[in-house]
């Protein structure tokens, strides 16, 4: 973990801290302050213009932890030097801002505020490099066993058991809360001094943070003087540090460590025991411990440091810690690898049984089939032994028909030759009869022909008398589907018969009243022709009336008046009103004689198309009964 990491862990948490909406932003004045502070503390030149033009007041809004971060990286990160600032002054000007905000201890508060300052630091520096940064519980573990060594104690195992059994422990791992609140509640320093815990705190804290790999007190061989003097040694990665005292006020000097130095143990002389050297290339120091013990851990943390030195490493307990990461992906790994062989072995073994199981099977139905074959062959063998003993009595039969038919050969020769006369007729009567049997296998055959032939025939017939079967069936339904249609159509023509008749009644009357009408009109004309005859006789009497006779001869002319154009006029209106009512009757009459004409064609139509229905329904039936006098 570089130096940058570290730096951005300690910043996370001021950030955080600032976000008092927990929306993941912060204002730009509080961001302001911030960046003015780590300039300060990293010892950076300020930049006034870039702060001011960077977090100017505007419309922007807050910025988050992504919108902070080029800044960050690019004015303040990226100038850090390492060895100009002190990092502790950082830690605490993030733990100054987060702790106001995070660290309320509920009670009565065990750690002071300086030890919750260092157990946050060490927290930071074992933490995952992930965020939101947690510790996982094997790194708990092995820093409570550090404090537990501190102060020379055993770690109580049930208590942080305990704790590491919660389930947002066990989900997502200790937070920095979490930590100091599990430190703050006591249970796993109950009987122990608070002075003591600090002071444990404290060690743990110049060891993992402060890369001090040891301190203590040790005796010194002056370079000049050569009297021995004791001081406080301080044991880092690249130097040795000595000063006056315990409390690093008075520096007297330091050693420079590198890869030309070396540790020797020297025998006791001079009245000091337990010494040792540290040689370099210019100098070599005489040192002596207080014991034995003493001693060999100096000189084994010396070469410690000599060694990372060598090896380019600036902090045992970053290099300790990558171990244990790789210690703990390796014992993943070598788990989840131990995961997969048991599942395989388990297979192997759920497949071992499969197969052990089948086995048995087969074994079981071998027995079974081998049981079958010895009673198979156990059957085979006495059904041999009844068939040879069967054989035995029948050669033993054999043996005594053959004396027997020994004893009737003898009489056996003198009737063959009666019997080969009879054979003679026996032959000729045989050939009269092969001759009967040929003719009689002859008959068999044609018997057997006519027999096929018959057979066909029937299932011919068979087949007619289903389709026969069939379209009985379907006569039935058509003689009765044509009994309704003929029901209908003797309605509809009883119906259409009425209403011919209906219609030859209504012609009956049109005609009677024709003939009426006929009669009117040469009345009317006999009338007309007499009162035209009237006419002209009154005609003739006006006329006379209009020139009377007087008495006696001659005497003066009366002027005459003609009445005939006033009759005349009379007789042509009175014509033209009899021509007109003619017509009107006669058109009339026309009329109504043309509706019933076309109502008697239309009837007569109908009766003829249903006297053809009727004829071809009447042709159908006799077709029917006629296929069934067949069948």
């Amino acid at each position: 973990m570089d130096l940058r990491s570290e730096l951005l862990k300690s910043i996370w948490y001021a950030f955080t801290a600032l976000d008092v909406e927990k929306s993941g932003k912060v204002s730009k004045s509080q961001l302001k302050v911030l960046s003015h502070n780590l300039y300060t503390v990293l010892k950076i030149p300020h930049e006034a213009a870039a702060l001011e033009e960077h977090f100017r007041d505007d419309d922007d809004g807050p910025v988050s932890s992504q919108g902070y971060m080029p800044y960050l990286n690019k004015y303040i990160l990226d100038k850090v030097v390492e060895g100009t600032f002190v990092k502790e002054n950082v830690d605490e000007l993030c733990w100054t801002l987060t702790a106001k905000k995070n660290y309320r201890p509920e009670g009565k508060s065990i750690l002071p505020a300086k030890d919750a300052f260092r157990l946050w630091c060490l927290f930071i520096f074992l933490s995952e490099d992930r965020y939101p940064l947690v510790m996982i519980p094997d790194e708990v573990e092995y820093l409570l066993k550090k404090f537990c060594m501190a102060m020379s104690v055993e770690l109580n195992y049930v208590e942080l058991e305990d704790f590491i059994s919660q389930d947002s422990v066990q989900q997502n791992g200790f937070t920095v809360w979490t930590f100091l609140e599990m430190m703050n509640s006591g249970k796993l320093t109950r009987g122990i001094a608070k002075e003591t815990v600090s002071m444990a705190i404290e060690e743990v804290y110049r060891e993992i943070v402060g890369d001090v790999l040891k301190e203590g007190y040790l005796w010194k061989k002056g370079q000049l003087r050569r009297n021995w003097t004791e001081r406080w040694f301080t044991l880092r990665p690249s130097t040795l540090l000595y000063f006056t005292s315990e409390d690093r006020k008075d520096h007297k000097g330091n050693i420079q460590l590198d890869g030309n130095c070396c540790v020797e143990v020297l025998p006791d002389r001079d009245g000091k025991r337990c010494m040792f050297c540290l040689k370099t290339l210019t100098k070599t120091y005489e040192l002596s411990a207080s014991d034995t013990k003493q001693r060999q851990e100096w000189t084994t943390a010396i070469q410690t440091a000599i060694r990372l030195y060598v090896e380019g490493k600036t902090s045992l307990h970053k290099d300790l810690k990558l171990k244990r990461r790789d210690q703990r992906e390796q014992r993943e790994k070598r788990r989840e690898a131990k995961e997969q062989e048991l599942q395989r072995l388990r297979a192997l073994q759920e497949e071992r049984e499969r197969k052990m199981a089948e086995l048995e099977l087969l074994k079981e139905a071998q027995r079974q089939a081998q049981a079958m074959l010895e009673q198979d062959e156990q059957r085979r063998r006495q059904q041999h032994e009844q068939l040879h003993q069967a054989l035995e009595i029948q050669l033993k039969e054999a043996e005594e028909a053959r004396a027997s038919m020994q004893a009737e050969m003898a009489l056996k020769e003198a009737e063959a030759e009666k019997q080969r006369t009879r054979i003679r007729e026996l032959e000729a009567m045989q050939q009269r009869l092969e001759d009967a049997l040929q003719q009689e296998i002859k008959a068999r055959q044609d018997e057997e022909a006519f027999r096929y032939a018959q057979a066909r025939l029937l299932a011919e017939e068979e087949e007619k008398m289903k389709a026969l079967m069939g379209l009985r069936e379907e006569q039935e339904e058509y003689i009765q589907r044509a009994q309704r249609e003929k029901q209908e159509l003797r309605q509809e023509m009883e119906s259409k018969s009425r209403a011919l008749e209906e219609a030859q009644r209504q012609l009956e009357e049109t005609r009677a009243n024709r003939y009426r009408v006929d009669q009117d009109v040469v009345a009317a004309q006999r009338k007309l022709r007499q009162a035209s005859t009237n006419v002209k006789h009154w005609n003739v009497q006006m006329n006379r009336l209009m020139h009377p006779i007087g008495p006696g001869g001659m005497h003066k002319s009366v002027p005459r008046v003609d009445l005939s154009p006033a009759f005349a006029s009379l007789h042509r209106k009175i014509q033209h009103c009899v021509r007109s009512r003619n017509q009107r009757s006669r058109t009339r009459k026309a009329k109504k004689t043309w509706k019933v004409e076309e109502g008697v064609k239309q009837t007569g139509a109908c009766l003829q198309t249903d006297k053809w229905k009727y004829l071809n329904l009447r042709r159908k039936k006799n077709l029917a009964f006629s296929l069934l006098r067949l069948i």
